[in-house]
């Protein structure tokens, strides 16, 4: 774990900054103690994905860690989504931190759709304060215990589609610092895609909302 501190300590407060560091994960280490805590994975569902609302239903049931936030991309702010996080983590174990988040939205490639009038690409989370305090508060809800660096995983849309994809992420990782973090965006018929789809949903499941997704019929029972 030491291995997220090295890489930010000196930029901003220096000294102060790791000895809050420390504390902050020693209490979160207090916090998720016990052999039943299995670290929460945020699932992050813009409401601009077609039939979205279905998406609640389709995770996996045998895995009490993943928590799904559905928001609304047309009305939500960045700060609607951080509280309703906040909330959540809060609801699951107090002073708990997420170790792998899912963001469900629409984006293509170099740029993700995360609400409306706010499309997260390079250069605009270069250049936009509350995009680029967005990532920066996001970090703040990652685990700093976890041995290896936390995963923000895509899905809905392919983002290392072009060069400006990588740029993006890594641009997102100098904002996270010191927190490690690694993006992953994985092409969803890929090896790496079903992974990461069998990792947060009931594949069964999956698959059929799948079908249905642009089909103006759903059967909601078979989701129930």
């Amino acid at each position: 774990g030491d291995l997220q501190m090295s890489s930010g300590t000196l930029e901003e407060g220096g000294l102060d900054e790791s000895v809050d560091w420390e504390e902050e994960k020693e209490m979160e280490r207090l916090a998720c103690e016990g052999d039943d805590f299995i670290p929460p994975k945020i699932m992050l569902i813009s409401s601009k994905v077609p039939k979205a609302e279905y998406v609640p239903n389709i995770i996996r049931r045998d895995d009490p860690s993943i928590i799904p936030i559905l928001y609304d991309h047309e009305h939500a702010t960045f700060d609607d989504i951080l509280e309703e996080i906040e909330k959540k983590l809060t609801a699951y174990r107090r002073g708990s931190k997420f170790w792998r988040m899912l963001i469900f939205c629409q984006g293509g490639p170099g740029h993700l759709y995360l609400l409306k009038n706010k499309v997260a690409t390079f250069a605009k989370v270069e250049k936009e304060e509350d995009m680029s305090q967005f990532w920066r508060r996001l970090s703040r809800f990652m685990s700093k215990i976890n041995p290896e660096p936390n995963v923000i995983h895509i899905m809905g849309c392919y983002v290392l589609g072009n060069p400006n994809g990588e740029k993006l992420f890594q641009k997102l990782k100098n904002l996270m610092r010191p927190y490690s973090v690694e993006f992953e965006s994985p092409l969803e018929l890929s090896a790496q895609g079903k992974e990461m789809i069998e990792m947060f949903f009931d594949f069964r499941l999956y698959r059929l909302w799948k079908t249905r997704q642009h089909s103006k019929l759903l059967d909601y029972e078979d989701f129930l």
